[in-house]
């Protein structure tokens, strides 16, 4: 293919993505940072691989491939920060009927979905405390899966730099650089100007300002989210657990990571600040609840950050009309979409041919884009 210099801004999962396909193809590729590998969104993702929501039929079939991609990885290499081992979902008592819709809805569109009684959990989804579940039952989509972005992302970065490309992390905000309506580079924080062909711009929820600054509005509907991870802990729990209270993922580790959308609530209220140590211990407290044997959790890190939502919630990939040569991605759905929309963007980056999977998800579709 095409050996253009092709400078990628971002060292999450879709930066690194995008670059490791971008220089297994021969382009010569630089991957900039900010700060470290996956020291954004990519590092304070629940990241369950999934398309069990009411999505789109177009968003469902790219969020398909991106299983698949991760299916084809793991049957390839076994890696341990990948597992397909399902998800265990329930409402609330009194809100049973969202999730059996939900299942209603997966089976009609031949989406793998069960519908367990709280009897049959324990011998289903090993660690769930049965008596956590409601009378009604729960929802098991047993072909879903999790991944460890961090170690993900490590991986990725290592791929571009065996292919020969250049990793560089601690560059300071990047910003593109744009002449006579086409992208000629970045410049790093350090005020250095990387020269490029092409640009892919993968800073998570920071893509919509960088589009700003160059005159393009992308909508945004990013939160403030909040991650906690614990110290290892014993508990037989595979699968991810997504309840009213409380969202649970094993690691590779032997820790488990866990979010909620009461304690993004209880952040955002406070004005974005740290995060209370009781939102960290009630966190604590509602994962411990619905674990078989209510093992005692200790916190081991916590983090704080805007996750990536675009306005619309439908992913933004593509190139950005507005700048000949600039290539955006911009999605909620970082996690299953990783490998998947790298590829194809690169795909793109290096044909200038567009790929009718992502026409759905162009920027253009915005007033402005």
């Amino acid at each position: 293919m095409d050996a253009r210099t092709v400078a990628v801004v971002g060292g999450g999962v879709l930066g690194t993505s995008t670059a490791a396909a971008l220089a297994r193809h021969g382009a010569r590729v630089v991957l900039l940072t900010e700060a470290g590998l996956a020291s954004g969104a990519s590092g304070r993702s629940l990241s369950w691989l999934n398309s069990a929501g009411p999505y789109a039929p177009e968003y469902h079939r790219l969020r398909l491939l991106g299983l698949e991609r991760y299916r084809a990885l793991a049957g390839r290499e076994h890696p341990d920060f990948l597992r397909f081992a399902g998800a265990l979902s329930w409402s609330a008592p009194d809100d049973s009927a969202r999730s059996r819709s939900a299942y209603a809805h997966l089976r009609e569109i031949g989406y793998p979905a069960e519908w367990l009684a709280p009897a049959d959990v324990a011998a289903r989804v090993p660690g769930v405390d049965p008596a956590a579940v409601p009378s009604s039952g729960a929802l098991l989509t047993p072909a879903d899966g999790w991944v460890d972005l961090p170690r993900l992302v490590e991986r990725l970065a290592a791929d571009v730099a065996a292919a020969g490309g250049a990793v560089r992390t601690g560059t300071g905000r990047c910003e593109v650089v744009v002449a006579d309506g086409a992208v000629t580079g970045v410049r790093t924080g350090t005020g250095e100007l990387v020269p490029a062909d092409a640009v892919v711009l993968a800073t998570g929820a920071g893509v919509p300002a960088a589009a700003a600054r160059l005159g393009v509005e992308l909508p945004d509907a990013s939160p403030v989210s909040v991650l906690v991870r614990t110290l290892p802990v014993r508990t037989p729990l595979h699968a991810v657990l997504n309840t009213p209270r409380v969202s649970v993922r094993p690691t590779a580790d032997g820790r488990l990571v866990l979010d909620s959308a009461w304690s993004e609530e209880e952040l955002t209220s406070a004005g974005g600040a740290e995060v209370a140590p009781s939102t960290v211990q009630r966190l604590l407290a509602e994962a411990s609840a619905v674990l078989a044997g209510h093992p005692a959790l200790t916190r081991d890190s916590v983090g704080t950050g805007r996750k990536p939502v675009p306005g619309d919630g439908q992913p933004v990939l593509g190139p950005l009309p507005a700048v000949a040569g600039l290539t955006v991605a911009f999605t909620h759905s970082g996690a299953t979409l990783g490998l998947v929309a790298g590829e194809l963007l690169a795909g793109e980056v290096l044909t200038g041919r567009p790929n009718p999977l992502l026409e759905p998800f162009r920027p253009a579709r915005f007033a402005g884009g």
